[in-house]
């Protein structure tokens, strides 16, 4: 049953319905994969976890372990009956869960998949899937791409660095049949460290702050979406989450003084893309902290920069908003409305 407004949470996962254990396993993730995985959802489905992790508070670290666990060994039962072994998922599910709701997970498990190396990381989003495995030896990488579909080959190689990309290529080029027994040894260590992964951080506080720095994670298009979808229904929830959030354009709620320590910090590459889009009072202000030679050169490559794409512009700027989110939190500038104005300085 859902979950009534300002309940108290159980210690385990059996009492709650699928939204609240997805707000939790969501809260678990980190807020990096917590964004990735809300742009794979209904935006129905956004719009009900996001309302529930804003209401979750703080979780206790048996019933993160709880929903962790269940999620973990239902993934890995789906796994094993998809490659022809119901009976071993079967006996997997029924020794971490009850019975009867393993019956019940059982019916929703496809059966008749053939088995193939790696099919844990199959499903998995190319972004995702880079960043779990960009530090493995060149050797493992290149056993892995090769038993992905090509399009993610490629996509996971195009994301690692170029000495990186080299070295796996030529392990790819060179690879020849590789013994079964070497295969389930790399999956089985994988398969450990993603689970390790899950497991590694127990007790989280959700709460409006989450949401605020998911949603700053998060793609335009989703952060839209939701907040317009909340807004119908909560409009104060949506107010309070703006308040957390930072967008490019809030740089101008920076001083004078803030703004000249952001500017020492930025690629001028960096910042003539980002400024493509700003409003004309974030362009002034930042035009009126730099020496008139500085903003002549930037408004010039700006002239003659031609057209650039929606995603290179937010990508730079994504980047600018990383170094003032990094500048605020150690202190070296204050955001206007963020925390600064009540602060006493001296």
């Amino acid at each position: 049953m859902p979950r009534k407004p300002n309940e108290k949470l159980p210690e385990t996962a059996d009492k709650l319905d699928g939204i609240t254990k997805s707000a939790i396993l969501l809260l678990s993730l980190g807020k990096d994969v917590g964004a990735s995985v809300l742009k794979s959802m209904k935006p129905e489905t956004v719009e009900e976890v996001t309302r529930e992790l804003a209401g979750l508070g703080r979780v206790p670290e048996r019933l993160v372990t709880s929903v962790i666990e269940e999620f973990y060994s239902i993934s890995l039962a789906n796994q094993y009956a998809s490659e022809g072994g119901l009976e071993y998922a079967q006996s997997l599910l029924k020794n971490s869960m009850d019975p009867k709701a393993a019956e019940r997970v059982l019916q929703q498990i496809q059966t008749q998949v053939q088995k193939t190396p790696f099919a844990f990381l199959q499903k998995a989003e190319s972004e995702n899937l880079l960043t779990f495995i960009q530090d493995e030896h060149p050797q493992t990488i290149a056993l892995i791409i090769c038993h992905l579909p090509h399009h993610k080959a490629a996509e996971i190689l195009g994301g690692l660095p170029i000495q990186k990309q080299l070295e796996v290529i030529k392990r790819v080029a060179n690879m020849e049949q590789t013994n079964p027994e070497v295969i389930k040894e790399v999956e089985k260590g994988l398969e450990s460290r993603l689970s390790s992964m899950l497991m590694q951080s127990m007790e989280k506080a959700g709460g409006i702050p989450t949401v605020a720095e998911i949603l700053n994670l998060a793609d335009r298009a989703t952060e839209k979406s939701i907040m317009e979808g909340l807004e119908s229904d909560d409009p104060d929830l949506v107010e309070q989450i703006r308040r957390l959030m930072f967008v490019f354009e809030d740089i101008k709620l920076v001083d004078d003084k803030g703004i000249q320590s952001i500017l020492k910090e930025l690629d001028n590459d960096d910042l003539t893309l980002a400024l493509k889009t700003a409003s004309d009072g974030l362009k002034d202000k930042i035009f009126r902290n730099m020496s008139e030679r500085a903003a002549g050169m930037i408004r010039e490559n700006m002239q003659f920069m031609g057209p650039v794409k929606v995603s290179d512009v937010e990508a730079a700027q994504q980047r600018i908003v990383d170094i003032v989110r990094r500048l605020e939190d150690s202190g070296e500038i204050i955001i206007s409305g963020r925390g600064g104005d009540t602060e006493l300085l001296v």
